[in-house]
Formats: C-alpha cells, sequence, structure tokens
C-alpha cells in the first residue's frame, strides 16, 4: 500500500484529490495539509511514501516543498498538482515522477499511482525523459513514455499520447535513432512504435499490422522480420 500525502492551500482541492486517491485499492494511509508549511511538519512526523504537491500554495510553495524533500536522504516520490503548466520544466528539474493539471480526472490520476507503484517497487530510478511541445502557441512538457507512437509529417513528427497528439520539428528518422533505447522500433517508412504499448500484431498476408493504444498501424515488409522479433520477444504473439 502506498502511503500518501496531497498538500494545497484550498480545502475542497485537497478533498477532493483525497477522494479519488482514496478509490484506488493501491493507496493506504492518505495525510491532508492545508499549506506548505503543513506538508513539511507532516513528512517530519509521518511515513509517506508519495507527495502530491499544489504548486501556488502562498508563502512556502510546492516546489519550496519539493526542494526542501530532496534533501532528504529517502525522499517519498513526488507529484505536482496545478491549474497551469508554467512551473513544468522546473517541476521536472526537481525529479517529480508527474505533473497532474486540475481538474484532476481519475483515469489519468490512476496512470500516475502506477507510476508509483512501479517506482516504489523498483527502489526509484531516473526521473522521466520529458520533451517540449508546442500545443496551440502554449509550450508544455510531456513525458516520453506517454508516447504510443510517432507519424512521419514531412520533416516533422507527430506525438500520440492517449489524451492528445503533439507536432514536433524532428524527423522521424532521427527519432528512431535517438528513441531505440527506449523501447521505440519502426514498423513503417511512416511510424514508429513503443513497443510496451503495442497490444497485439497481425499477420496477414496482404496487411500486417500493429494494434497501439487502439490505432490499426501497418507494418512494412521491409521491417516486418525485425518487428516480429522485437514482439515476440515481448511475449506478443501475432494473430492470423
Amino acid at each position: 500500500m502506498i502511503n500518501v500525502l496531497v498538500a494545497d492551500d484550498e480545502l475542497p482541492a485537497v478533498e477532493e484529490l483525497a477522494y479519488l486517491l482514496g478509490k484506488d485499492d493501491r493507496i493506504g494511509v492518505i495525510h491532508r495539509a492545508i499549506s506548505g508549511t503543513e506538508a513539511l511538519r507532516a513528512l517530519n512526523t509521518a511515513t509517506v511514501d508519495a507527495v502530491f504537491l499544489d504548486i501556488h500554495m502562498p508563502a512556502v510553495s510546492g516546489l519550496d516543498v519539493a526542494r526542501a524533500i530532496a534533501r532528504s536522504s529517502k525522499p517519498p516520490v513526488v507529484v505536482f498538482v496545478t491549474a497551469d503548466e508554467d512551473c513544468a520544466l522546473e517541476a521536472f528539474e526537481l525529479a517529480a515522477v508527474d505533473y497532474l493539471l486540475k481538474p484532476v480526472r481519475a483515469e489519468r490520476l490512476s496512470r500516475t499511482v502506477g507510476r508509483i507503484s512501479e517506482l516504489l517497487r523498483d527502489g526509484g530510478g531516473p526521473a522521466p525523459e520529458m520533451i517540449t511541445v508546442d500545443q496551440g502557441g502554449t509550450t508544455r512538457m510531456i513525458r516520453r513514455d506517454d508516447v504510443t507512437y510517432v507519424q512521419a509529417q514531412g520533416d516533422y513528427a507527430r506525438l500520440h499520447t492517449a489524451d492528445a497528439s503533439y507536432l514536433i520539428r524532428v524527423p522521424l528518422a532521427d527519432l528512431e535513432q535517438q528513441w531505440a533505447e527506449a523501447g521505440f522500433i519502426r514498423t513503417h517508412r511512416s511510424y514508429l512504435v513503443a513497443l510496451k504499448h503495442v497490444q497485439s500484431m497481425k499477420l496477414t498476408a496482404d496487411k500486417p499490422s500493429v494494434s497501439v493504444a487502439g490505432a490499426g498501424l501497418p507494418i512494412s515488409r521491409r521491417h516486418l522480420p525485425t518487428v516480429r522479433e522485437k514482439l515476440e520477444a515481448t511475449r506478443i504473439r501475432p494473430q492470423a
């Protein structure tokens, strides 16, 4: 069970997030704080595995709390919760495992709890690889491990996640090389897929394909042997 601390200067926000967390069977004790000072006090008196911090708290902000946490010998996992993304880059420089936007959706929160669970089970790990993207004129950060597949669009590449897609000015061939060690493989001249998000593979004679996050993507003849080898190594067997 994961014991957590929820800190926000608005009590309704604390109670709403605590309610959502309480519905998750992986969550144990839920501590509450309505200021950064209370959060630091709670961290000194309670055993906490993960902290959900509102960034914009008066006096002692969520970023201030995270900096204090980073100095401890056994820091809990940090997740930032905020209504905007102005501090996203600084948040991830503080090794936050995730960044949740208000209002927090139950499905999105569940994925965050899953990440926390994996980190705690593995004894911690490196900070997530972040990618800077532009959406509607707003610069934001997304996690690379949220990208399910990438689609070539000329000299650009479109990154697809469960929630949205983002266009970045990097050719697909460059991403293929840069992301190979992160488990991305080329299936077609137009597609790069994340192995961990592949759900199934079909090897029909005319149109072999993979299913990635609900999308059916083609496999070219050129890439078929490598794709089959990689997927079978992850125990994904081809369907007729």
